[in-house]
């Protein structure tokens, strides 16, 4: 075990009473854990704190892309709690959720704090999260909140095309749903299949809105397009929009072309009603080594200074009092009056089976 086997934890009254316990492995120190997970009260704050410093460590998963927000996340909190040393490894939602299942598998968890789109449905289901309580998540809208307590929303993101601007003169890209089915660009679209937020998202927000016949008599249209079904990352597809190779990319992250553009790529972005959109969610896994640091994190990035970093990095607040940068309220739903389809994790995990089933029976 690590250094001395003590952890702080707190009753659940009003106020907090610190107390050292023996944390042995097992129940006691699952119970241990629950403790601080769901602590509340004045003396939360000096009691994540105190054993946050004990612990010394955090590990951190997450799908955010490493030279636009995770980084800057991960460092911003760092300088704020130097004591923490603070690591993070980067994958997709399916790679982080196979890799927390099997050190589950395995009891010998290393991450502590989640953060990805999807992953909070599929590790729910496994039952591998533990609830959490945090104040911060108070100021995160009521529509993006998640009751069961067991994910917490770390940023938003609409969906919609990405276009090369070369190829395809702004004003004359598809706007609808119905535009992709246009002769015009059979051959030219491609869109993710090892990703939940790719062509199954896509689907998913057509089930949604549509309902199953006029979704599949959609999609039976579609699949005359001859769609690329792209194996790669979101931010890799919009690349590859970007150097020509398909003239559109289908559910992209919308801030990607936006982000390339102020870089001069010729890219651009454009959002289809119902715009779908999902929020990133932080989880903790059972198991997890450092429990005092992992409910520091996640405070911080939901509170007003994390979800500051999320927007200087260019994504999304999910709180209403930091609101996008400038170059990202054209795709911003609410701000340009498109209507919106939120779509929670359990509405994606509730729809995943039949989107999967439509896009093997026609595009796979």
């Amino acid at each position: 075990m690590r250094e001395a086997a003590w952890t702080r934890i707190a009753s659940c009254g009003t106020a907090l009473t610190l107390a050292a316990l023996m944390v042995f492995a097992g129940p006691a120190r699952a119970d241990a854990i629950s403790d601080v997970l769901t602590a509340k009260g004045p003396d939360r704050q000096k009691m994540l704190e105190e054993g946050a410093r004990k612990e010394g460590s955090l590990m951190f998963y997450s799908a955010l892309t490493v030279d636009q927000g995770l980084r800057a996340e991960v460092n911003a909190f760092a300088k704020k709690y130097p004591f923490i040393k603070t690591e993070f490894w980067r994958g997709t939602e399916i790679q982080i959720s196979q890799k927390v299942l099997a050190e589950q598998r395995a009891n010998n968890v290393q991450v502590d704090v989640v953060e990805s789109v999807g992953v909070a449905g599929t590790l729910s289901r496994a039952n591998a999260l533990l609830p959490f309580e945090s104040p911060y998540a108070e100021a995160i809208p009521e529509r993006y909140q998640d009751k069961t307590k067991l994910s917490a929303a770390s940023r938003l993101n609409f969906f919609g095309i990405a276009y090369n601007t070369k190829l395809v003169p702004p004003g004359t890209q598809p706007k609808t749903y119905d535009d992709l089915l246009d002769p015009k660009w059979k051959g030219k679209l491609a869109w993710r299949e090892d990703s939940v937020s790719g062509a199954i998202l896509f689907i998913t927000n057509l089930l949604m809105t549509r309902g199953e016949p006029a979704t599949e008599a959609y999609l039976k249209k579609l699949v005359g397009q001859n769609i690329v079904s792209f194996n790669g990352s979101a931010r890799t597809l919009v690349n590859r929009v970007i150097e020509g190779e398909y003239l559109i990319g289908l559910n992209i992250f919308l801030h990607h072309p936006v982000i390339s553009a102020t870089e001069g790529a010729p890219a651009g972005a454009q959002g289809m009603e119902p715009v779908p959109s999902v929020a990133g969610t932080l989880v903790i896994p059972k198991g997890l080594k450092h429990p005092h640091a992992a409910m520091l994190f996640l405070d911080f990035f939901i509170s007003k200074e994390g979800q500051e970093v999320m927007r200087d990095a260019q994504y999304f607040p999910v709180i209403d009092s930091v609101k996008p940068l400038k170059q990202l309220e054209p795709i911003t739903p609410a701000l340009v009056n498109m209507k919106e389809n939120y779509i929670s994790d359990q509405a994606l995990l509730d729809n995943k089976r039949k989107a999967e089933a439509l896009y093997k029976e026609y595009f796979r």
